[in-house]
């Protein structure tokens, strides 16, 4: 009773006092408000309610809408984290993120809940963090794929298996839907290996030192032969075409499904019909497309340890040279950040990506967009260069999992095949963290967020100077600074005409404005771009660069009260008021 007592007293302490003077990602500092815990991974239901609990213990900060509904019919939520006493969601730089695109690619819901988690507990004892969420807004929508993590966390898999989405598709082309998919021989809940004992006349045999590992006999002069044969992942021609598990259920990307350097489906598998076909992702679309704040992009999936950015395919070229400053400013701090992770071109370090949603929003949008692909298994091997062995996996999962992930090898019967064993590793162990390691990685990743989230564009009127020039004339100087990394426009938003362009005015109910521009030098006053129309309301495609300044000059005629201002689509207008002699 005591401890709950000065819990309750701990949560009640005045922002600025030693109790509320900051909460680094642990309860050592002051209480938690909700305590997640972070060493599992939750399937649909249970992220749903975990954000719903974020929503009821911030009802202030929190909202949340249904934006749609996946292919079986599950709810995809946004959950937009904002606060109304500074501003409405919409009137300030928002960044967007996601997850689990690919159903079987989990954690990344696990990522983002932690991200809204640890803004939501920071808020309001770290200052960082407080102004963060005060200027800015974020939409998250933990999971992309519902039914392919539904069905990964409910149904037989590998750690590969249910990436899919699930409305039937023919993958096979043979006129049936999906009705080839792997099938659980022994009914342990996993899709394993299979294996045959034919003595003498196998292409495997047994490691003398681990008989679970399965080696292949090299070819010989002398004849001799393994007494195995390895018969790939379990499975049975359900179609009696011939193959193994070819047609699945489902069969859709839905990111290869978004146009931008779009291709169809014989070229990039996956992609379906046209753009944006799928109801997952059109939802997404319409929902990014009506809310052009958004100035900030992260998509987590699953495995590889890279901070990806586009182009995802050759073709397209390269990215501006202005907006490359504010990606590899950030993809640079990612690495330090995310030990083991690479920043990396997609098609160029990677292979290409044709339709995919984190170039879609750079290439059609002009918003800085990273994909962050979570998981790396050196994090595990350290000490391994390349990918590590099944020796290795063994090593740590005997060692550091004690047997956990490995399924030893088990006797069933397959139709065909006979007498066979089954075996390998779990769907859970490969591409998603071992249990002990989940919390360092998504909050590593929510971090790295966090940092993307701060370079949204943020706009500071710097100084007003006033010269008298004559004959009732004056010059109105003032300079507009960005003083965050990210551009007021993007160059590809300014090259392809993106959204609308920035706005730099002055007004005043006593003053006519002869002439405005932008200044081009900054110490001689005479250079200037001046405007062929419109001078007390200059558009700028070009917007303020990050980190970059623009100085605006008007001549006008008049005085009293005049205010000078900047809009823009992704930051906070700001204004000011100055008196004119």
């Amino acid at each position: 009773m005591l401890s709950q007592l000065l819990g309750a007293a701990l949560l009640l302490t005045p922002p600025g006092s030693h109790a509320q003077d900051g909460f680094n990602g642990n309860a050592l500092r002051r209480p938690q408000r909700l305590d997640i815990p972070w060493n599992r991974l939750y399937d649909y239901e249970e992220i749903h309610e975990h954000f719903d609990n974020l929503k009821s213990a911030w009802p202030e900060l929190v909202t949340m809408e249904v934006i749609g509904k996946s292919s079986q019919g599950r709810e995809m939520r946004v959950y937009t984290i904002n606060n109304p006493a500074t501003g409405p969601h919409d009137e300030k730089p928002a960044m967007w993120v996601d997850a689990n695109v690919h159903g079987n690619e989990v954690q990344g819901s696990e990522a983002t809940l932690y991200l809204a988690w640890y803004l939501l507990e920071n808020y309001g004892s770290n200052e960082r963090i407080t102004e963060l969420v005060d200027r800015t807004s974020f939409y998250l929508q933990p999971m992309v794929n519902p039914d392919g993590r539904s069905n990964w966390f409910k149904q037989p898999h590998t750690a590969s298996s249910s990436r899919t989405g699930y409305q039937p598709i023919d993958n096979d082309r043979d006129g049936k839907l999906d009705e080839d998919g792997p099938d659980d021989l022994n009914g342990d809940g996993h899709i394993t290996m299979m294996r045959k004992h034919v003595p003498g006349e196998g292409t495997h045999r047994l490691n003398p030192d681990d008989p679970r590992l399965m080696e292949r006999v090299p070819i010989n002069e002398k004849g001799i032969r393994g007494d195995w044969i390895m018969l790939g992942y379990e499975g049975i021609d359900n179609d009696g075409d011939g193959r193994v598990n070819e047609d699945g259920e489902g069969g859709y990307d839905m990111n290869r499904a978004w146009p931008a350097l779009w291709r169809p489906d014989h070229i990039q598998r996956g992609a379906g019909p046209y753009p944006l076909c799928w109801p997952e992702a059109r939802c997404i679309a319409d929902f990014i497309y009506e809310h052009p704040n958004i100035a900030a992009v992260q998509s987590f999936h699953n495995a590889g340890g890279m901070i990806l950015r586009g182009p995802g395919g050759k073709e397209f070229g390269e990215y501006e040279r202005r907006d490359l400053q504010a990606f590899n400013r950030l993809g640079e701090d990612g690495e330090r950040m995310l030990p083991f992770y690479r920043y990396m071109v997609i098609w160029k370090d990677l292979y290409s990506v044709y339709g995919g949603f984190a170039t879609w929003a750079y290439e059609a949008l002009g918003i800085i967009s990273f994909t962050n692909e979570l998981w790396t298994n050196s994090r595990n091997f350290p000490d391994v260069e390349g990918r590590a062995s099944q020796a290795d996996r063994l090593f740590f999962d005997d060692n550091l999992l004690s047997g956990g992930g490995a399924i030893p090898w088990q006797p069933a019967v397959h139709p065909l095949y006979g007498e066979i064993e089954v075996g390998g590793f779990r769907k859970d162990v490969g591409r998603v963290p071992p249990s002990f390691l989940i919390e360092e990685m998504v909050h590593r990743n929510a971090l790295f967020c966090i940092k993307h989230a701060e370079h949204m564009p943020q706009v500071e009127i710097d100084s007003i100077e006033v010269t008298k020039l004559g004959a009732g004339t004056l010059a109105v100087d003032v300079l507009f600074q960005n003083i965050r990394s990210i551009p007021t426009r993007t160059a590809r938003s300014a090259k392809v005409k993106i959204g609308t362009p920035d706005i730099f005015a002055i007004t005043g109910d006593d003053i006519e404005v002869l002439a405005g521009g932008t200044r081009t030098d900054r110490w001689r006053p005479e250079r200037i771009e001046l405007a062929e129309r419109e001078p007390a309301r200059l558009r700028s495609e070009l917007g303020i660069a990050g980190l970059g300044s623009v100085r605006v000059r008007w001549f006008v005629r008049g005085s009293g009260e005049v205010s000078v201002s900047w809009s823009g689509q992704k930051a906070v207008d700001v204004s000011a008021s100055i008196q004119l002699p």
